[in-house]
């Protein structure tokens, strides 16, 4: 296999596609992305245009699925993040969850793909010693047949990312191959983590005029004297096999979408206003975000068959209101070209469902480095 052959993923629990993008960036090429919420799946179908998206359930997903949506082939790539809110530290922690079942179903479809490696994701949470014999007794599904990695702790902050993340990885990869050589950089990453300033210090305010509104989101235009980061720069970049096209024509442009602003009324905003950058809110217990400092996690709320509820959302540095869904996007690590969702809840329900990208392309890109390595020998 060489650099003129891209090896194969399959993406499962694919969300809006965070894992995903990290996988694109990192040289793979998608050939299956599945899940369940046709919300949280929205915007993978217009940011990965030449990818075959499956709407469907994976624990009910067989070999005669996969014969249909793949053909023959054997992907060298299979990732995946199950459902966690059974396993997460945060809300009820039930163990009879029934989502914590569809860590079964990750490695049963692990064992019916055949992938030359796997890559699955968490939270930490799933260690607990409530939780850690469901993990165990999952992976020793594959376990006759893969050599295992993890589970192992990782947070996304050390991958280059702008917000803490911290998140539980277990890999495997066929006997024939070896992760010796990525081992100590996979569990140990030492990437010099981003601020807040350097990820969202240059995006135009969400109080600045609307510029226009065009394929069913608003644009903003780029605030001219705004300086980039090396980061911002980076998540500008446009690439030839991902992106909407409507995206890339308007990030080229100089607009952007996600700036929607929250409607706050004037006492949260004086609220807000007092709200030392650093500190937190003593009413809504929001952060609020410091120029110098990382962002705390971005959650996901709850979706309407489990009440609706809005997760925390961080307080701007400068500004007193909450950070706009753009801006959520850059600390997450997705490039600007990324859509979500015209409404604001349904972008912050994809962003802090999200796998980070950058930690994502971080993991992916030394996975990569298994296969080239396999293709030298």
């Amino acid at each position: 296999m060489n650099n003129l052959s891209r090896p194969t993923f399959v993406d499962l629990f694919s969300g809006c596609g965070g894992f995903g993008l990290g996988a694109e960036l990192a040289g793979f090429k998608n050939i299956a992305s599945v899940d369940i919420d046709p919300n949280l799946q929205y915007s993978y179908k217009l940011n990965f245009p030449n990818s075959k998206v499956h709407l469907a359930d994976v624990a009910r997903l067989d070999s005669k699925f996969w014969k249909s949506a793949i053909g023959d082939i054997c992907p060298d790539l299979v990732i995946g993040g199950p459902p966690c809110q059974g396993f997460s530290r945060i809300g009820l922690r039930k163990p009879e969850d029934p989502r914590n079942n569809l860590i079964d179903h990750f490695f049963r479809q692990v064992m019916i793909l055949r992938p030359k490696l796997f890559v699955m994701e968490n939270v930490e949470g799933i260690l607990d010693v409530q939780n850690r014999c469901v993990l165990e007794e999952a992976i020793s599904v594959v376990s006759g047949d893969y050599n295992i990695l993890g589970p192992f702790k990782i947070n996304a902050l050390d991958c280059g990312a702008a917000t803490s993340r911290k998140r539980v990885i277990v890999i495997g990869c066929l006997n024939e191959f070896s992760l010796s050589s990525i081992q100590d950089r996979l569990v140990s990453p030492t990437v010099h983590p981003i601020t807040v300033a350097e990820a969202i210090g240059d995006l135009p305010s969400p109080n600045l005029p609307l510029f226009k509104s065009d394929y069913g989101y608003d644009w903003w235009k780029y605030a001219s004297n705004a300086t980039p980061s090396k980061y911002a720069k980076e998540l500008k970049k446009i690439y030839s096999n991902v992106g909407a096209q409507f995206s890339t024509e308007m990030l080229k442009s100089g607009l952007i979408t996600g700036l929607m602003k929250t409607k706050h009324t004037e006492t949260v905003i004086a609220r807000f206003a007092d709200t030392t950058p650093g500190s937190i809110d003593k009413i809504s217990r929001y952060p609020r975000l410091s120029w110098e400092g990382h962002c705390p996690t971005l959650r996901a709320g709850t979706g309407s068959d489990k009440g609706s509820f809005q997760a925390m959302r961080p307080i701007h540095p400068q500004e007193a209101r909450v950070i706009t869904v753009r801006e959520a996007a850059r600390l997450q690590g997705f490039p600007d070209w990324f859509v979500f969702h015209p409404t604001i809840w349904h972008s912050f329900r994809m962003i802090g469902n999200s796998v980070s990208p950058i930690m994502s392309k971080y993991l992916l890109t030394l996975a990569r480095e298994v296969f080239d390595l396999k293709a030298a020998a």
